[in-house]
């Protein structure tokens, strides 16, 4: 369970003071400690005890002098960079206060148009006659903002969108089929023909010069109009009869 936060300010219990500054000097002395050994710096710490007559010093005497000795010796724009007085102090927590109360104010405002629109689109100022002009412009311009915003959604999912994707043909070639051999009506009109005849299909194929009367071709001339033949093929793709 996280512990509660602590209030910061002045304890004005004696008993309850002195426990609190032993408490909060081991931390201190611990993470001072923790923070020489992860991140390999020098440090110390030189605390003035309410009614002490000598400080609590960290990790010595001896060590916290050098220290301090070395930091006196630097150029006054090296120590002096982040630090500041309390007029400074004071500047710098003012301007994110205002920060804060002008973004809390925006926030406060935002939500009485909203709600406000939100009674109009359910008929609760019919014709908008007991709003003042101030009120009509400010939800005029957040229904403005609104549909600009939700035009900028729209457009971004739009171009987002994946493209379709292709179409892919299942229809199977029926290689028993004339028609994917034949390369002109005459030829196709004779293989018909011949079929419907009672003909011979394979002294058409395998016949050489022989033709069929009427089918204007020979077995020889269909060879060299099949796809095969550009192949390379010699044989034909039709199985012997």
């Amino acid at each position: 369970m996280a512990r509660k936060k602590v209030t910061l300010k002045y304890i004005a219990n004696d008993s309850t003071r002195r426990s609190r500054f032993r408490k909060r000097l081991r931390s201190l002395m611990k993470k001072a400690t923790e923070l020489a050994t992860m991140c390999d710096v020098k440090t110390c710490v030189v605390v003035y005890g309410e009614g002490e007559a000598e400080p609590q010093v960290f990790p010595s005497h001896a060590e916290a002098v050098d220290i301090l000795n070395e930091f006196k010796s630097m150029p006054e724009l090296g120590h002096c960079k982040k630090t500041m007085d309390q007029e400074a102090f004071l500047t710098q927590r003012i301007a994110k206060l205002r920060d804060q109360v002008d973004k809390a104010r925006r926030e406060c405002q935002d939500s009485e148009i909203r709600y406000l629109l939100y009674n109009i689109m359910h008929g609760n100022h019919p014709g908008l006659v007991d709003l003042s002009a101030e009120d009509v412009a400010r939800v005029g311009w957040k229904v403005d903002e609104l549909l600009k915003s939700l035009g900028e959604r729209m457009a971004k999912n739009h171009v987002q969108a994946p493209p379709p994707a292709p179409s892919v043909s299942t229809d199977s070639i029926d290689m028993a089929s004339p028609s994917q051999y034949l390369t002109s009506p005459q030829q196709e009109e004779g293989w018909l023909d011949m079929v419907s005849s009672g003909g011979d299909v394979g002294t058409l194929v395998y016949g050489g010069n022989a033709s069929h009367d009427g089918a204007g071709f020979s077995g020889a001339d269909m060879m060299m109009q099949t796809p095969f033949s550009d192949l390379g093929f010699s044989s034909s793709p039709f199985p012997p009869i």
